[in-house]
């Protein structure tokens, strides 16, 4: 179940399929999936000379055909219908992301005046490849007017995306969902109905084991997604946003200019080897990587003594140039990180929030938090702190939780923001959620904490575990509870429901995060057999999912 190479056979097969010189035609959608996955380079490799949007004005180039890959919405059909009325190119090859209508072929046909459609095919790629194992339907927001109803046109784009992901995986799945959530349970429905509609689409063969979908509400485990993070992947999303494979940084080295760099595993083997390795081996694994380029530019300066000599030079000049601009690449994020560091004082933040969710309550202390919140840190720090003392604390010390919010806006931060508090705590606080998110205050969860400290000091920092983690674990030994679980529309016998799952597809509504794509990677890697795949709604950092919880206090009634 690799996203990354599904992806690749669908472009390989679609623009192999056409000959000769081509035109690619997008939407805005279908652009970002592309970009996710292609580089501009692999386009020229297959003739693809221009790539261009289905809604722009565009100049007729009748000379060349036409690949179009496009998601099957309204929108996309009305320009297509203007397209084929005027052509611009000499043929259509039409591909869509998603399963199409018979009334969307019908309004294709009556448009085809001049029949220069020459194939329509469906491709089932509805989604963002984040790495091979983690994908992203880029939907920021899906709650309406309660934090139990879907908006609409989220609900429709979640399970366009997730139809999607379970038939380019080739996949129907039995489906659990979180029990406490109407969110997970309304996608469960819909979900449920195409596979059970559509028999000709999921008639795969049958593996000995069923695969499970699981569905999770981003409300059972608010943590995560608002912790300072300290692998390569979660610290540049965190710090500076990884939007579609790039990432864009005011480089100091460089003042007033902005840099944006692609950073895709696929392409880049040093992101791929680090991006989950933590800030301290990450500086040793770049000394590493600058050291390898100055021991290669030593020798290559050494070995040139004839024109053969020369001639090899010149042949692998170009790898070196891409080798000494990945390391430059590497070298000037990773000093931005180290600067963001120093000025937000996240050692000393990353410490204390650690402290919060994985000690003792009675390990925490208040006016420590207070001081930090008065300090010089960002809004968004202040916000992340106060957020994760109100879930930790908001049973055993509500007092100090409701005078939160006095104290962000006593300290700059602005009164929109300062109201998560009481959102996030009606959305996700402890009568929200379902499982235990925070360890439990007793002997046992003492000595866990001891034993902790005797593993070194790095593990500080990443002492977390998502809840994710914990349902995994338990999916994968076959002990997931139904009564928190459920299957969806389906008696499973006795002896099946503790059957142990090979391959598992997880969906989290209200967006994943990369602390979590981490440990799915580790399964994957840990777990001979054991074929995992997590997919968000989106790709959270504390930002986005701050973002979210002020959007949602605006739409809640």
């Amino acid at each position: 179940m690799d996203l990354n190479l599904s992806a690749q056979s669908y472009f390989k097969r679609m623009f192999q399929e056409v000959p000769d010189l081509k035109v690619l035609l997008l939407e805005r959608e279908t652009t970002r999936i592309v970009s996710s996955s292609i580089t501009q380079s692999n386009l020229l490799e297959h003739q693809i000379y221009l790539t261009v949007l289905v809604e722009n004005q565009r100049e007729k180039l009748r000379h060349l055909k036409c690949i179009a890959f496009l998601r099957p919405t309204t929108q996309t059909l009305r320009f297509l219908c203007e397209e084929l009325r005027d052509p611009k190119y000499s043929e259509y090859h039409l591909y869509f992301s998603n399963i199409l209508s018979k009334s969307f072929l019908e309004r294709l046909a009556e448009s085809d005046d001049f029949e220069v459609v020459k194939s329509v095919q469906e491709i089932f790629l509805d989604y963002l490849v984040v790495n091979n194992d983690l994908a992203s339907l880029n939907v920021p927001h899906i709650i309406d007017n309660t934090p139990d109803s879907w908006l609409d046109s989220s609900l429709e784009r979640t399970q366009q995306g997730l139809i999607s992901l379970l038939l380019s995986l080739k996949k129907k799945p039995l489906i659990r969902y979180d029990v406490n959530s109407f969110l997970s349970l309304k996608l469960a429905e819909e979900i449920g109905y195409v596979t059970q509609n559509e028999t000709q689409l999921f008639n795969f063969r049958k593996s000995d084991t069923p695969t499970i979908l699981l569905i999770l509400d981003r409300k059972n485990d608010p943590i995560t997604p608002l912790l300072t993070q300290w692998t390569y992947q979660a610290m540049v999303h965190e710090l500076f946003g990884i939007n579609n494979g790039r990432v864009s940084f005011q480089n100091t080295s460089v003042p007033g200019e902005t840099t944006e760099i692609v950073l895709n595993p696929t392409l880049d083997p040093f992101y791929n080897e680090t991006r989950f390795d933590n800030f301290g081996k990450l500086g040793v694994k770049i000394k590493e990587y600058v050291s390898h380029l100055q021991t290669k530019s030593m020798k290559k300066a050494n070995e040139i003594e004839s024109i053969a000599d020369m001639k090899q030079f010149l042949e692998t000049y170009p790898e070196y140039r891409r080798l000494s601009g990945n390391v430059n690449k590497h070298v000037s994020l990773v000093s931005e990180i180290s600067l963001k560091v120093q000025q937000e004082n996240l050692l000393e933040i990353g410490e204390v929030e650690q402290s919060m969710v994985c000690n003792e309550a009675e390990a925490i202390n208040f006016s420590y938090i207070q001081r930090l919140i008065s300090s010089s840190i960002s809004e968004n720090t202040k916000l992340r702190l106060a957020s994760l003392y109100a879930l930790r604390f908001e049973k055993i010390d509500p007092a100090k939780v409701a005078s939160l919010q006095g104290l962000l806006l006593a300290n700059g931060v602005s009164p929109i923001k300062a109201a998560i508090i009481p959102t996030l705590l009606h959305l996700s606080g402890a009568g929200a959620r379902q499982g235990d998110i925070f360890p439990p205050s007793n002997i046992f969860s003492r000595a866990r904490s001891g034993f902790k400290g005797l593993r070194g000091v790095e593990n500080v920092y990443i002492q977390h575990n998502p809840f994710l983690k914990t349902i995994v674990e338990d999916l994968i030994q076959g002990k997931l509870k139904e009564s928190t679980h459920p299957y969806y529309d389906v008696d499973v016998p006795a002896h099946n429901a503790h059957e142990k799952p090979q391959d598992i597809i997880i969906m989290m509504v209200g967006g994943a995060t990369y602390e979590e794509a981490r440990f799915i990677s580790e399964i994957n890697a840990t777990h001979p057999g054991i074929r995992v795949v997590l997919a968000g709604t989106t790709i959270h950092n504390s930002s986005s999912y701050i973002d979210d919880i002020i959007y949602m206090a605006s739409r809640i009634k």
